[in-house]
């Protein structure tokens, strides 16, 4: 089999200057969909748990994907839809587009590896023209609303790695497989991927980050003020 490059980027404060996730939680309290006050003061906190490397991610999974159970699929598209056109949409920056699609015009093979969920994202890579998302995967019941919960090891520090992995498997492909490979990312929960790779790019990284970045000799790229 020939080798190939391979393209992967982080999206939250990497491809987009927001976390997606955050704002998520702070949309469901314009749209009503939960006590805002109590909601804006969880969202807050276990962002800045996030930032610091700190977050328990089950815990944030389960607070992060409460607010779509027991809602409609057209309800809950309807939401997202306006979600794109009034935080994300505006937001996209060219030098941003600029890098999948370089990537892209090379012929390397691209992904989005995101900790937050395929519900919020998948839009979101659709926007920046990535057909491969790995996302934590939400489930659903038989009638294809959300439960709240989710499927397999979401794809967070090293589960990042090891979603990858199976996702490269089911194009038929190894790490071996794969010439150069690129991981662009802003935060230090992400430092498994970026260690796994030949090529870590920190974008705009967060202070623990940007001090590994220094003392590995890491690329610092801004897209964005």
């Amino acid at each position: 089999m020939p080798h190939r490059n391979l393209a992967l980027f982080d999206l939250d404060n990497t491809l987009l200057p927001f976390d997606s996730d955050h704002a998520w939680g702070e949309f469901c309290v314009r749209l009503g969909w939960v006590d805002g006050e109590q909601h804006c003061e969880a969202n807050d906190r276990f962002y800045a748990e996030y930032r610091a490397g700190t977050l328990d991610l089950e815990a944030y999974l389960r607070f992060s994907l409460a607010p779509l159970v027991g809602r409609s699929p057209a309800e809950l598209e309807g939401a997202h839809a306006e979600f794109m056109r009034e935080i994300v949409l505006p937001q996209l920056r060219p030098a941003a587009l600029d890098l999948v699609r370089r990537h892209q015009a090379q012929g390397d093979l691209c992904a989005i590896v995101t900790a937050t969920n395929d519900f919020v994202t998948g839009p979101i890579a659709r926007a920046f023209g990535v057909q491969h998302l790995i996302a934590v995967r939400t489930e659903r019941d038989a009638l294809g609303r959300y439960t709240g919960g989710w499927v397999g090891v979401p794809s967070f520090r090293e589960g990042k790695v090891q979603r990858t992995t199976e996702w490269l498997r089911q194009q038929s492909l190894q790490w071996g497989d794969i010439d150069q490979s690129w991981f662009y990312s802003d935060s230090i929960n992400d430092r498994p991927l970026l260690e796994h790779v030949s090529h870590p790019v920190a974008v705009h990284p967060d202070p623990l980050l940007s001090e590994l970045a220094t003392q590995r000799g890491w690329p610092v790229l801004s897209l964005f003020p």
